[in-house]
């Protein structure tokens, strides 16, 4: 049947992954088009995500958002140019439920509701609006039946929400392709490898604090772009190096080297935040000790045991070669950063459980009863019990899928969120 009447609604769900650059994008040489000044690597989590629906109906009479279960505005250039994008490229489609057929052209004419969520906090510089537009552009493109002209295209139009948003459509280790042309059409995203080629790898997510930043990314780069000398250097002399040397060391699953350029990755990163004028600090005391508690590990065995990295805000994110370390880094971490004595252990520590069962950790009294680790031995140690909000466990994850109907955030008949 064709579109009549206005009493149906077509729905489509999706969830995308947060990722974490291991190969920092920091700056633009297009602000409207969202095109990086360097390229950069990154890493898909499978805990942190964002779930989407999307629905279309004849009866809508505006396209509306909800995110996080509050309306937003949907004025924003950059959902305005998603939306267009994925409209441009849709085609029929036949909806199997029902036989409804929604023609090619009529997609144009049809207002979009939207009701989004993150399962991690938002703009704390953990990456949710990278999910959440992958989220987006996925969705829809699903709904509509969008289909790419060339590989990765929808990629460059989750770009154009969020820079960062292409790699979390892939799993596993992603690169971002900076480009050269003038229209954005070959700066895309690509898989470098699926997640399980380096299985066991563990990532811990240390949340130093779940408030919103003061400086936007889009703000801080924009103002580390006109002032910051560093961060030319870094695009133009330093970073294309580090990707094939970073490349080439997920490849071999080599964590010596891998350990080596993520930390210092991050560490000029964060150099050319304070190079830039006004400086801007994401990270805090608690994000520095952080770091050295790696890095003092790391001296004391002669190699890197794990590895830091931290993006626009000062949460950690913490990686072990496999289980037996990880077990030792999240020891070392407890130990260092232990909860409130009144903690429920279980909020404390949360996402991959087999990960928390590796450190034997099950009550507060088992991490009262941990040892000081060896590096540590006959130094004064201050340990503030609840410094940190929570740590979250996971492993390299899968990019954007579709989810059942009963994942949906909207209510199938009528297409609002539910009462």
């Amino acid at each position: 049947m064709g579109i009549e009447g206005n009493d149906w609604v077509l729905m489509k769900t999706a969830r995308a992954p947060s990722n974490i650059a291991v190969i920092k994008y920091w700056g633009k040489r297009d602000e409207n088009l969202i095109l990086p000044i360097n390229s950069s690597i990154s890493v898909t989590l499978d805990y942190l995500f964002a779930t989407t629906t999307v629905a279309v109906s004849p009866s809508f009479t505006s396209d509306r958002l909800w995110l996080n279960g509050k309306e937003v505005s949907m004025e924003s250039k950059r959902y305005k140019n998603c939306l267009q994008q994925i409209r441009s490229r849709a085609t029929d489609v036949v909806d199997e439920k029902t036989g409804l057929v929604v023609k090619k052209e009529s997609w144009k004419d049809l207002y979009v509701h939207v009701a989004s969520k993150n399962n991690f906090p938002t703009a704390a510089g953990l990456a949710s609006s990278a999910a959440g537009f992958a989220c987006l552009v996925y969705a829809l493109a699903h709904l509509m039946g969008a289909k790419e002209s060339y590989e990765g295209e929808f990629s460059t139009i989750a770009r154009l929400g969020s820079g960062s948003a292409c790699r979390s459509l892939y799993g596993g280790f992603v690169k971002w392709n900076m480009g050269k042309e003038d229209d954005g059409s070959d700066s895309i995203a690509t898989q470098i490898v699926k997640k399980d080629h380096w299985k066991d790898l563990v990532i811990i997510i240390a949340v130093v604090s779940s408030r919103q930043k003061e400086t936007s990314s889009t703000a801080g780069m924009q103002t580390s772009v006109k002032t910051s000398p560093l961060l030319q250097h870094r695009a133009q002399s330093v970073v294309p190096k580090r990707m094939v040397e970073m490349e080439e060391a997920i490849m071999k699953r080599d964590f010596a080297t891998f350990a080596k350029l993520t930390c210092a990755d991050s560490n000029q990163f964060h150099a050319t935040c304070l190079d830039t004028s006004p400086p801007i600090f994401y990270m805090n005391d608690t994000s520095r000790r952080l770091i050295g508690l790696v890095e003092k590990w790391n001296a004391s065995e002669g190699t890197p045991q794990a590895a830091y990295t931290f993006d626009a805000g000062p949460n950690a994110v913490l990686f072990a070669p496999d289980d037996k370390v990880a077990r030792s880094l999240l020891q070392r971490i407890l130990y260092l950063f232990p909860p409130a004595s009144d903690a429920d252990i279980s909020r404390y520590v949360v996402g991959d459980q087999s990960i928390m069962e590796l450190a034997g950790i099950k009550t507060i009294d088992d991490i009262e009863a941990l040892p000081t680790p060896s590096e540590w031995s006959g130094i004064d140690i201050p340990r503030t019990k609840g410094e940190l909000g929570y740590l979250i466990c996971s492993r390299p994850g899968q990019g954007a899928i579709v989810l059942e109907d009963s994942a949906a955030l909207l209510d199938d008949a009528t297409g609002f969120p539910g009462q």
